[in-house]
């Protein structure tokens, strides 16, 4: 059965993006104890840190980021949000930053590079858990706010289509499945969250980073 046909009435886009979110979150505090451990040892497990690139690679970027890059994005900007400047431009450049620092995790693993890797890893938490926070308490209210909801139904279709065509349930499966692994391994049950900057410019404008 489709989810067009048995999802609740109350699962919305932005629902859908923030339980991402969260697994998301899971997976940056793996990441940060990864470095750690990965710094204490004086080595690199390349099989632990494959398997977190794979997720961020895979359910970071090309599920979570594409459905907002291809499906939500669009969307805002239909109903006024300029596409150059303003909130959606400088997730986009977030984005952008991030898929950097994850090639430099993934050349530090092939190269053996610890510092270059716990150096990528700790900028792209930082990078990702300040991303999520704007775009949870910022950039998913201004959508909600705008977006009707007869477009929200479509926008939940092109979810779905991305999970069934472009990711396909099996590998969105094994996803979860990594999440779960590496939390279990370095003992993340519930991941910190950032709190979003309270100047307009540090999600509309210029973007800021601690």
């Amino acid at each position: 059965m489709q989810r067009t046909k048995e999802r609740p009435t109350t699962l919305t886009p932005t629902g859908i993006l923030m339980a991402e979110h969260r697994n998301i979150e899971k997976v940056l505090a793996c990441l940060d104890r990864m470095a750690d451990a990965f710094e204490e040892a004086g080595a690199l497990d390349a099989k632990v840190a494959g398997d977190a690139l794979e997720f961020l690679r895979t359910y970071a970027d090309r599920l979570h980021h594409g459905k907002e890059e291809a499906n939500l994005f669009p969307a805002m900007e239909e109903r006024g949000i300029p596409r150059e400047v303003g909130p959606t431009a400088v997730m986009r450049q977030e984005h952008d930053i991030g898929r950097g620092l994850v090639r430099d995790m993934g050349a530090a693993v092939e190269g053996k590079d610890l510092a270059g890797f716990v150096a990528a890893a700790r900028d792209y938490v930082g990078l990702l858990r300040e991303h999520i926070a704007k775009e949870d308490q910022i950039l998913f209210p201004m959508a909600d706010s705008i977006i009707p909801a007869g477009e929200q139904e479509g926008l939940l279709d092109a979810f779905q289509r991305v999970e069934e065509r472009d990711i396909g349930p099996d590998m969105l499966g094994r996803m979860i499945a990594v999440c779960g692994s590496l939390c279990a391994r370095y003992g993340v049950t519930e991941a910190p969250r950032a709190v979003a900057g309270s100047a307009c410019g540090h999600c509309c404008g210029e973007r800021g980073r601690s």
